[in-house]
């Protein structure tokens, strides 16, 4: 197996920021605090599993936030500190997390990224038009009442919503429905990667990937020598390689040393340590070969969401009256499916960099952790984690 080069200091919604671009105080804040959120929720789901991990947690964090301005009184406060959000004003929090999604849609043209957020009650209940129309123009979501009693029709209603959020990308969101459901929350997304600049799809060839000391997998590595930007964690044996994307984001591939298992780098990262990588990036020449891969992953989130202390919107007395008359309203699920696609993106033929002497080659030959994140603030998008490129 190819080691990691530890040269100098050696996780997609993409965005676009101008370099002028500046951000208040508040949403900075609002920032840091998601990227927070969006560790702990992947240390959460990452340590359920064995296999591939993908969540667009900028997604996530919109959808919570869209329930949390239907909640109230304990609900609400609870709700806030397991979004890591105690203190802030829930009431400049649309305006707030408003501001950052517009800057995320005004980068989707430089790449593809369709996402949805949605709040689905019962047939039976009524929901305030405030509540409806904050969902739509602060969160970009929908709310829609479905007859949960005709399990099938609302199964439908909801992966119809989810294909047409997606472009057709995601398929099947939500399977077999409880007739006694009484509130879900759906979100969704699908990004396309597209690396800028872009790997040479004429120089992409099938390498070997070690899944494990005893598994090997066949797999499509890209392949482009350019500078680009590393780090490396000592403490954590772990080597961290900045890869830009269209639009002003980039993508950080994490690549633990070859005796350091992935779950011991796992268990260490947080939104404080995305930063202290990002600030520790160095500027070097570099062959990079990365796998090729498409991870499509889906989430049933309310386990998950317990063990981060959100645990009362779930239960018979949680507040919802900022949506309607909540007596008896309670979630009963959030569903979280997301797609990624990493590939050249590109039929042109766009050579690397030509350097007198070759220098280094870094194989992303086994298990990686990625974090896309907009390059201006630091704000995690999205967190993945490849354990067999070969299956989504």
């Amino acid at each position: 197996m190819t080691p990691f080069v530890p040269v100098s200091l050696i996780g997609l919604v993409l965005l676009s920021l101008s370099s002028a671009q500046t951000f208040t105080p508040a949403e900075e804040d609002l920032t840091n605090r998601n990227g927070d959120f969006a560790a702990r929720l992947f240390r959460a789901v990452s340590s359920r599993t064995d296999d591939n991990v993908f969540l667009s947690t900028f997604t996530l964090s919109n959808g919570l936030l869209a329930l949390l301005s239907a909640t109230g009184g304990s609900t609400r406060d609870q709700l806030l500190q397991g979004l890591s959000l105690t203190g802030l004003d829930p009431e400049t929090l649309p305006d707030l997390f408003q501001s950052l999604r517009t800057v995320v849609q005004e980068g989707s043209p430089a790449m593809t990224l369709r996402q949805g957020v949605a709040v689905f009650p019962p047939q039976d209940f009524q929901m305030l038009t405030p509540y409806m129309d904050l969902v739509q123009t602060k969160f970009g979501g929908y709310a829609q009442s479905l007859p949960y009693t005709t399990p099938q029709e609302a199964t439908d209603n909801i992966n119809r919503w989810a294909r047409e959020q997606t472009g057709d990308q995601v398929q099947d969101l939500v399977t077999n429905l409880d007739p006694n459901t009484k509130m879900l929350l759906a979100t969704t997304a699908f990004y396309q990667a597209r690396f800028a600049p872009f790997f040479n799809a004429s120089l992409t060839q099938e390498e070997r990937f070690f899944v494990d000391k005893y598994h090997v997998v066949m797999v499509p590595m890209m392949f482009r020598a350019d500078k680009y930007f590393l780090a490396y964690d000592r403490l954590l044996k772990a080597g961290v390689l900045k890869l830009p994307m269209a639009g002003g984001a980039a993508m950080l591939v994490v690549l633990p040393d070859e005796d350091v298992d992935i779950a011991a780098v796992e268990d260490e990262v947080t939104g404080e340590k995305i930063q202290a990588w990002i600030r520790q990036l160095k500027r070097t020449k570099l062959e990079v070969q990365l796998p090729r891969f498409l991870l499509e992953r889906s989430y049933s989130l309310r386990d998950v969401l317990k063990t981060l202390d959100i645990t009362q919107v779930f239960q018979d007395d949680a507040d919802f009256s900022n949506m309607g008359a909540s007596e008896g309203l309670k979630l009963t699920q959030v569903y979280h499916k997301s797609a990624v696609t990493v590939d050249e993106s590109s039929d042109n033929i766009t050579p690397g960099s030509v350097f007198t002497t070759l220098p280094p080659r870094l194989t992303i030959n086994r298990p990686f952790i990625f974090i896309i994140y907009q390059q201006t603030s630091g704000g995690v998008l999205s967190m993945g984690r490849v354990i067999d490129p070969s299956k989504k």
